[in-house]
């Protein structure tokens, strides 16, 4: 087919793209670290042309700094990084709530909310469990298609990029504990229940809960 090279092309960089993002999330490929564009081909068995594609992607999102010697590095993020990701995505947040979210229930169909509630009920049990791993997924898929009840892309992408930058902050801190049962924030459910009900003040107050429990966390493991 005419463009098949192209189409090929872009889904592979698509896929390396979503799994070096994953393993930056996940801490496995940790803050700091360096690599090379025939590094990461080689490793996944590829052509450059895709990979560095993919790595301009990441840089883009935020998630990679280029280096000289045309090699990149994982981003290092701060504390004060932290506390700004917190800032934006509450401004965000508090905006999606005042303006949109009775029409977003509103318009959203049944699947829609459903899906919504069934990322709730995940994250809710792997944050009670302590399975770190299982939560930064859920996390978010559901902020994400919370965010896609509102309609708007550019809120729902904006967004997704703080909460990724913020789990590569906190990721790394919180595998230094022993044990994370109890420690994460676990409100998933309540915060869909208060928008689906339309209750502002009370999805306002469970975001401004959540985000003293992280910063408060946080700051005790930066420490």
């Amino acid at each position: 087919m005419p463009g098949s090279d192209a189409v090929k092309r872009t889904t592979l960089r698509s896929q390396i793209a979503d799994a070096l993002r994953d393993e930056v999330i996940a801490g496995r490929l940790p803050a700091g670290r360096q690599f090379t564009v025939k590094e990461i081909a080689e490793q996944y068995g590829v052509s450059a042309t895709p990979v560095r594609e993919a790595l301009l992607d990441l840089c883009s999102q935020g998630l990679l700094d280029v280096e000289l010697h045309r090699s990149y590095r994982v981003r290092e993020f701060t504390y004060a990084d932290f506390r700004d990701m917190i800032e934006a995505r509450t401004l965000i947040i508090e905006g999606i709530f005042r303006r949109s979210a009775q029409q977003a229930v509103d318009s959203a169909t049944p699947e829609a909310l459903a899906s919504v509630r069934r990322r709730a009920e995940e994250a809710g049990r792997a944050a009670a469990a302590g399975d770190l791993d299982i939560l930064i997924g859920y996390d978010l898929r559901f902020w994400r298609e919370l965010c896609c009840l509102v309609g708007n892309p550019y809120i729902s992408d904006f967004l997704d990029r703080v909460r990724v930058q913020g789990w590569i902050f906190t990721v790394p801190l919180l595998r230094r504990l022993p044990e994370l049962r109890g420690r994460l924030w676990q409100g998933h459910g309540e915060l869909v229940a208060a928008v689906t009900s339309r209750d502002v003040a009370e999805a306002q107050r469970l975001i401004a809960a959540y985000n003293a429990h992280s910063l408060n966390l946080i700051e005790q493991l930066t420490e």
